[in-house]
């Protein structure tokens, strides 16, 4: 090994203490196995200013974050980072796929989007079924196939997979058509693009249905990503609460899933302690 001057090491050392911290720069990170790709969403830390958010879960080992604004795509690509799922413009949770009228607008921004989430390799963005605001679901079901089939191009061009989520309607979000695994399905299926598939909630699909590992098992090809959520609460993911996560996880990876599951429980307790210990449990 070649000598170095007492500068030249002083000159190295400051530099790594300046520079941004890798995620392979922690031995004590929580992420051993990694047989799952974890990220966390944005919203429930949004009292943690994002650089230092970026910093925190880049500590963990984690290697993304989810549901950040367009702006906000760079910003974590600082830290090592990439935004698993990115907003692009895909409508809201009431106004969504479900209503002809919100087409051109959906469309016009992902068409701005989409290109720009390729360029910073962001794996999918996300948009939503709607309000049912009593529409008879196989009406739904065709809205919802019209406007995905006029944006699912810009998805395969750029290698970028809308996500359409599912979400619960007993608790939540009152009246939200895509409360049902069998719904979300319908309508990827009808798309038949391998960049349009369903954002399964796990929090949400449990409080609707249950039956999580084999809804997953039965529908894994329908679904490109998945979130975490403790029931009841919507807390953190630990014996408070009914879920398995670990054999959800290992659920998960058995279907060869090689997407993101992303954290999206309000933490009570120490936010990053929270988080630490969420992705230790689903690190299966």
């Amino acid at each position: 090994m070649p000598r170095i001057s007492r500068r030249q090491w002083l000159g190295c050392a400051i530099g790594a203490l300046a520079a941004p911290r890798s995620l392979a720069a922690f031995a004590d990170r929580v992420v051993k196995n990694g047989r799952l790709k974890q990220s966390v969403s944005r919203w429930p830390y949004q009292a943690i200013p994002l650089p230092e958010f970026s910093r925190a879960c880049a500590d963990i080992g984690l290697t993304a974050i989810d549901l950040l604004e367009e702006a906000d795509w760079p910003i974590v690509a600082q830290y090592g980072l990439v935004c698993s799922m990115g907003y692009a413009g895909g409508g809201t949770i009431r106004d969504g796929l479900n209503v002809v009228a919100n087409h051109d607008a959906i469309v016009a921004n992902f068409a701005k989007s989409i290109p720009h989430a390729a360029q910073l390799k962001v794996p999918n963005v996300i948009t939503f079924f709607g309000n049912r605001r009593g529409m008879p679901d196989d009406q739904a079901i065709a809205n919802c196939v019209a406007g995905l089939n006029r944006v699912k191009k810009i998805a395969e061009d750029h290698g970028v997979t809308i996500c359409v989520e599912l979400l619960n309607s007993k608790v939540n979000h009152p009246d939200y058509q895509g409360d049902r695994t069998a719904f979300g399905v319908a309508v990827v299926k009808a798309v038949d693009s391998p960049r349009v598939k369903l954002l399964y909630d796990i929090y949400h699909m449990q409080i609707m249905e249950g039956d999580l590992l084999h809804t997953i098992r039965d529908n894994h090809q329908y679904i490109a990503h998945y979130h975490t959520g403790g029931v009841p609460g919507r807390h953190e993911i630990d014996a408070t609460q009914e879920v398995n996560w670990p054999a959800v996880c290992r659920g998960i990876v058995e279907t060869g899933f090689t997407g993101y599951v992303a954290h999206e429980f309000v933490p009570t307790r120490d936010p990053i302690a929270s988080l630490r210990e969420a992705v230790a449990l689903c690190d299966v």
